[in-house]
């Protein structure tokens, strides 16, 4: 065997050791692209589907192609013609947006107290609000019922507002966000005479925007398309929300199902403006944990 030969082996196995680990990755990656293709189809097939029943007609809304035979417009133009649509488009984002703006104050300055503070107590306190995430909705609807007639807020504005304007999850969320505020800048802050409440507002809460706008996200989306407990505490069509309002598209007989994905795909639209406007602070948290991790 001459010293050519020698050397041009280990550079061929070599050769095909690099060819066959390239393989392994560019299947490894093709199946991980074909997992999230197949998850994503399956995430938007109910919006591709409400979107289709809202262009069908009434005959056809039971059948189950994708594609309408006949597609009609009459339906976005009878929902925008019903003045109830307009009111009950109102009365939701004028309580998502009054309620997301409560939870994220008042669960920021808890969890910035829970965080920032030393007093005796405070693990039993924050312990106590994170019980409360143990406990089902459907076990709280009594007594929000009974605390809402007895304060006189049934079909009112307050009444559907009140369970939301300050959550466990937020406060849970927002004092671990402010654990990776460093104590330095606070005390810099104590310093050049700022009260507590300035110390909290300027210094430490825009430190912590992906959180507030990721809370901001999940509290306007929850009042958004909450259902069950503004029907129980509204009384009048006047004061129904949107999803509740919807679902009153229809009669003792039937249920006029392309009027009320009509409806739901009108009311997305907030939705997407919201994350839109939002999305990039959640990014930006996202990569801040990734580093700080």
């Amino acid at each position: 065997m001459s010293v050519q030969d020698i050397s041009v082996k280990p550079s061929t196995d070599a050769l095909f050791s690099g060819s066959s680990r390239t393989s392994r990755r560019n299947m490894g990656q093709f199946i991980r692209w074909a997992l999230l293709f197949g998850g994503g189809i399956l995430m938007i097939m109910p919006i591709v589907f409400m979107l289709s029943t809202s262009l069908k007609f009434p005959f056809e809304v039971y059948n189950l192609n994708l594609i309408p035979e006949e597609p009609t417009i009459e339906n976005y133009t009878y929902v925008l013609e019903d003045g109830r649509f307009y009111h009950w488009f109102w009365n939701s984002l004028i309580i998502a947006i009054l309620t997301t703006v409560s939870a994220v104050f008042f669960d920021a300055l808890v969890g910035y107290a829970l965080c920032k503070f030393k007093f005796p107590g405070r693990y039993i306190v924050f312990i106590a609000i994170l019980s409360t995430l143990m406990i089902p909705t459907e076990m709280l609807v009594i007594p929000w019922y009974l605390m809402s007639k007895s304060f006189g807020w049934l079909d009112s504005y307050w009444g559907i507002m009140f369970p939301g304007m300050m959550t466990a999850f937020g406060t849970f969320l927002m004092k671990q966000f402010f654990e990776t505020v460093p104590d330095d800048f606070l005390e810099a802050a104590r310093i050049d005479g700022l009260n507590e409440f300035q110390i909290w507002w300027q210094v430490a809460m825009p430190l912590v925007r992906p959180a507030l706008a990721a809370l901001a996200i999940f509290v306007f989306l929850g009042n958004w398309t909450a259902f069950i407990w503004p029907l129980i505490v509204t009384n009048s069509a006047d004061m129904y929300t949107l999803p509740v309002g919807l679902s009153s598209f229809g009669d003792e007989v039937d249920v006029a199902w392309e009027l009320i994905m009509t409806g739901a795909a009108i009311s997305t639209l907030p939705t997407l403006v919201v994350f839109l406007v939002f999305q990039r602070f959640i990014i930006r948290g996202v990569v801040m944990a990734g580093l700080k991790g």
